[in-house]
């Protein structure tokens, strides 16, 4: 049975109807069917329901506590390399099969949408850094790191660019979507011992501190400070689109306005979940300009 396959077969007790079905179900937000009904079970997982509750404030508390320290030792105990590696023993042994299947995703379709935006601003050359992991070996390797970076580069970049050709990005008739995966992505089969029990918020809530502790303060401000970016993302992509009645979403809301860190788990909690609307967005307007194409004139 596919993972959708349970919330469709599902029984609908009147009574008692079970929310996650009703989210599954309603399809005013994009998402790719599969990403959803993993996401939605891992939700209503009782790691989330319990512990969250009880992890959450003593997570944020070593936040605090990590600030003050990273304020007066800087750079004490900082290793990227050190982090990442910590951050795969932990997604390995202790995250739940569905937590590390979004987390990848996220790499994934992060970078098609940036590859997207770029090929749909004619005129700009860019070289871009794509991250595409299949599996938890590429998080030793910086991966959450780099794509922090790859964000504010594209940006930075990407603007250079349009200022210094004096282009913007507008509405394009004909979009080019060969950066964007229409089919089912080739995560592989991810750890799932009985240790792996961990549901996606609690686990980006433990490891946000964590985080933290590695980085030096200036570089966990700028990751947390990322997140910030989604609006811009979204606002590239309605103007490439010509239309932002699906983008509403977007909680990260304006890039001036930095949030403290306490929030950050949540926060890329959110973060995730519209990069997965966004591509899901893109998908369906894929096929849509793909059966006009077919049909003869």
């Amino acid at each position: 049975m596919s993972e959708a396959d349970f919330y469709y077969k599902m029984p609908h007790d009147r009574d008692d109807p079970n929310p996650f079905q009703a989210i599954f179900l309603d399809q005013s937000i994009p998402f790719n069917e599969e990403a959803k009904a993993v996401y939605l079970r891992d939700c209503s997982s009782r790691t989330r329901q319990f512990l969250l509750p009880l992890l959450r404030p003593f997570a944020r508390l070593m936040i605090i506590v990590l600030q003050i320290y990273k304020s007066i030792v800087p750079k004490a105990f900082t290793s990227s390399k050190l982090l990442h590696r910590v951050l795969y023993w932990g997604m390995k042994n202790f995250v739940s099969p569905s937590a590390n299947f979004m987390i990848l995703r996220h790499f994934y379709l992060g970078s098609e949408v940036l590859q997207f935006i770029r090929d749909n601003v004619p005129g700009v050359q860019m070289t871009m850094n794509p991250l595409k992991p299949t599996n938890l070996e590429p998080v030793k390797d910086d991966l959450f790191l780099i794509h922090d970076l790859n964000l504010y580069n594209f940006i930075i970049n990407l603007n250079r660019e349009l200022q210094s050709k004096k282009l913007e990005v507008t509405k394009q008739d004909r979009l080019h979507f060969d950066a964007i995966t229409s089919t089912r992505i080739p995560i592989e089969p991810l750890p799932k011992r009985w240790t792996n029990f961990l549901d996606l918020t609690t686990a980006i809530e433990i490891f946000t501190p964590i985080y933290q502790m590695f980085l030096t303060d200036n570089d966990f401000w700028r990751a947390t400070n990322s997140l910030q970016l989604d609006e811009t993302v979204g606002l590239y992509a309605s103007k490439i689109i010509g239309s932002n009645d699906r983008l509403a979403l977007i909680n990260n809301k304006h890039p001036m306005v930095p949030m403290t860190t306490l929030g950050a788990g949540f926060r890329l909690v959110l973060h995730g979940l519209a990069t997965e609307q966004l591509h899901a967005l893109l998908v369906e307007l894929k096929a849509k300009q793909e059966s006009v194409q077919r049909i003869p004139s």
